[in-house]
């Protein structure tokens, strides 16, 4: 199973930008997800995660008010709405999925994520 993870891409200071991740298979199950980044030269770190329920999300402070992480209909597919985005959110993003039996699980940590996507590179230019 892998995570497909889409819609990085360049977009200017103060523009949006929504990444979208999925299983690539349907039967994938119940699973917490989230959103890490890479900056060039630096570091994974946390940006969101959400639970399977959709009723629990954490941000990093970087993130707060900016950025939202939500689940699909089908809760299968999880997304990120990046808005006012600056020079420093330049990052290669990874969706993140840990498998979990309750549903209000939200991980923070990247050890504790199982399941991670092929990244997708955004680039915000000032």
């Amino acid at each position: 199973v892998q995570l497909q993870a889409f819609g990085g891409g360049l977009v200017q200071d103060g523009g949006s930008l929504r990444l979208s991740c999925a299983p690539s298979e349907r039967t994938f199950g119940a699973y917490a997800g989230a959103w890490f980044r890479q900056p060039p030269g630096k570091a994974r770190e946390f940006v969101a995660a959400i639970s399977w329920d959709g009723k629990k999300a954490l941000y990093a402070d970087s993130a707060e008010g900016r950025f939202t992480i939500s689940r699909g209909n089908e809760r299968n597919t999880v997304y990120l709405q990046m808005n006012s985005l600056k020079s420093e959110d330049t990052a290669v993003y990874y969706c993140a999925a840990e498998k979990t039996v309750v549903a209000i699980h939200v991980p923070r940590s990247m050890d504790q994520y199982d399941f991670w996507g092929q990244g997708t590179l955004v680039t915000v230019s000032s």
